[in-house]
């Protein structure tokens, strides 16, 4: 029987949107959801458009600090960054958590406010995909630890090595989130996981059976999922409360960021219930993004982690 993994995301966003730009706080709740029994730890990606630490620096410090759970980014723009440098950068993480890093990655939403930030770094953001597929091309073929010489969008000359590689042979798994049908036949076609944020676990299910079939080497592909809860007993409280956290996070009506993500509230035993949907769907590996006093989420979530099966 397939054992589920669930992932925290740690709130980096949201700490900086409270004006706390530490990091002790992030890694006090990273050490107290491995206690838990929590299987993974995420940290989300942005520069200006939502404004938070950098996701690779971050998970270098909690790969350090906390031993045995996997750690990933959920998920990360790459197209922002050089992938030779990238390349280092990730294989150091892999190198420091011994081989326990995931690579969630993401083309971005068509926003005025990403357009921005893809300006401010320099990058194009047309022609995205494109440059995230050359980019993890190149990233692989550096991690091979051989000489690489490279014509394309970046150009090395001369051929060159690497260092260091990463533990895992390869390079870590890689993660594609997406939901429209030609992300998903990418993330079959040409990663190692599918790493949607939603929706409904109906049409999740079907979307899962299509990377599924997509999947040229099924029993190694990865089913993971985003989901975003909030565990209250009174379900109209958490429901509004996960209403007022969109329209905070994101500056966008919450109605129209619940059409492209999965979120719920409820009761710790509903919560539960919900993401067991999920999973009966299909899902292999959960990150929950929460929303709450997260220290009190998490032990609620873990005190009922065995209705999951």
């Amino acid at each position: 029987m397939m054992t589920v993994k669930i992932g925290y995301l740690l709130p980096t966003r949201e700490q900086v949107m409270r004006g706390d730009h530490g990091t002790e706080g992030l890694l006090t709740l990273a050490r107290y959801a491995a206690d838990l029994g929590f299987d993974s730890l995420w940290a989300g990606d942005s520069l200006l458009a939502r404004p938070r630490h950098d996701p690779i620096t971050i998970l270098a410090a909690v790969a350090t600090a906390v031993p045995d759970v996997q750690v990933g980014t959920a998920v990360l723009l790459p197209m922002l960054r050089n992938p030779v440098v990238l390349a280092q950068q990730l294989a150091t993480v892999d190198q420091l958590s011994n081989g326990r890093l995931v690579i969630g990655a993401g083309i971005a939403a068509d926003t005025p406010a990403i357009r921005n930030e893809f300006e401010a770094a320099g990058v194009p953001f047309e022609k995205r995909v494109g440059r995230l597929l050359e980019g993890f091309q190149l990233m692989r073929a550096l991690w091979t630890g051989e000489p690489v010489e490279w014509e394309g969008r970046w150009t090395i000359d001369t051929p060159a090595v690497l260092a260091p590689i990463p533990v895992q042979p390869g390079g870590p798994p890689v993660w594609l989130a997406a939901g429209v049908k030609p992300g998903i036949e990418r993330a079959a076609r040409h990663f190692d996981g599918w790493f949607p944020i939603g929706p409904d676990p109906e049409t999740f299910g079907r979307r899962n059976d299509y990377y599924r079939e997509c999947a040229e080497d099924a029993d190694r592909a990865t089913t993971a999922l985003y989901l975003t809860v909030c565990v209250n007993d009174d379900g109209a409280a958490a429901d509004a409360a996960i209403n007022d956290y969109l329209a905070e996070y994101y500056g966008a009506p919450p109605e129209v960021m619940r059409r492209v993500m999965a979120c719920f509230g409820g009761s710790a035993e509903a919560v539960m219930a919900w993401i067991k949907d999920y999973i009966d769907a299909g899902a292999e590996h959960l990150v929950l993004r929460l929303v709450g006093a997260h220290k009190d989420t998490l032990a609620t979530l873990a005190s009922h982690r065995h209705v999951l099966g």
